[in-house]
């Protein structure tokens, strides 16, 4: 079995959900305390292993290869002015991974999007890390659905169960407990109309490792919800064939691209930071008492 080495992050949607904010910068790029939401992720894709990466993204986000790429005047001002430790920080983070770009030509759904991998991908089993999903987690996320990629040699999707009143608004699966946080996954469905559709509260959220023949079933995949290409679709014929296995996840996620969800993630995460974690901690106790 070959390792896995390559990732995808899907970043073409316009990020309405964090208007006006996104108006004129991509929603991956809103900070973290002092990271945009993207490196966190890359990050989490290195730390398991990941080398290769393709970021898909769409008109207006050319900002994305920017930040991902070497800024040798900014790298020039700050090696002069004697501040090398964030002069180290912006250099490694053109050195993270191979980091490549290609753009969605039309907003047609996240599995369109997913097909415009298929020659990077090549005959390579890939992991997709969604562009809106932070996961704090000291076992990285991605590298906990490797690991089970490993095991079973299936395609695996990272799942966690959501709100009954909430499970209209993402996939729903069928799953039978294997091991453990370890579930075959017999089939799925995306954004079930009625508590009825819901096969259960399990829903995947933010990661996947699947297998090249997902390319040829997208090409076959009608729009589905919202009229658009839906990557649960293509993947569900996949769980009512070969088989599928859920891993659910030992993390915190945070939807970064949900104004409450951010909030909470720069809170959690500023709370550890090792600059101003302390001092952060601090007020946020002061200011608990004036509410």
């Amino acid at each position: 079995m070959k390792k896995i080495t390559k990732a995808i992050i899907p970043a073409a949607g316009f990020g309405t959900r964090m208007l006006p904010a996104t108006k004129a910068i991509p929603k991956e790029l809103i900070p973290v305390v002092d990271k945009p939401s993207v490196q966190y992720i890359v990050e989490e894709a290195v730390k398991s292993g990941i080398t290769d990466i393709l970021i898909i993204t769409s008109s207006g986000k050319g900002a994305l290869e920017e930040h991902f790429d070497r800024n040798f005047e900014l790298e020039y001002k700050l090696k002069k002015s004697g501040k090398m430790d964030l002069y180290e920080t912006v250099v490694e983070i053109a050195n993270l991974a191979n980091i490549t770009f290609i753009r969605q030509k039309e907003m047609k759904g996240l599995g369109d999007a997913i097909s415009y991998a298929k020659t990077f991908v090549g005959d390579e089993a890939f992991a997709i890390l969604y562009g809106d999903d932070v996961i704090e987690s000291d076992y990285p996320v991605c590298k906990q659905l490797i690991d089970a990629y490993e095991k079973y040699e299936l395609p695996v999707v990272g799942i966690k169960e959501v709100k009954s009143e909430d499970i209209h608004q993402y996939s729903s699966l069928a799953v039978e407990c294997l091991s453990g946080n370890e579930y075959k996954v017999t089939d799925m469905v995306e954004k079930p109309k009625t508590p009825e559709e819901a096969f259960s509260l399990y829903s995947i959220l933010g990661r996947c490792i699947l297998t090249p023949d997902i390319f040829d079933i997208l090409k076959t995949t009608k729009p589905g919800a919202g009229g658009e290409i839906q990557l649960t679709d293509a993947m569900q014929v996949l769980a009512t064939g070969s088989g599928m296995v859920g891993v659910d996840f030992v993390g915190r996620r945070y939807d970064v691209g949900n104004k409450l969800s951010l909030l909470e993630a720069i809170v959690e995460i500023g709370v550890k930071h090792e600059e101003i974690g302390d001092d952060f901690k601090k007020f946020i106790k002061e200011f608990s008492k004036t509410l």
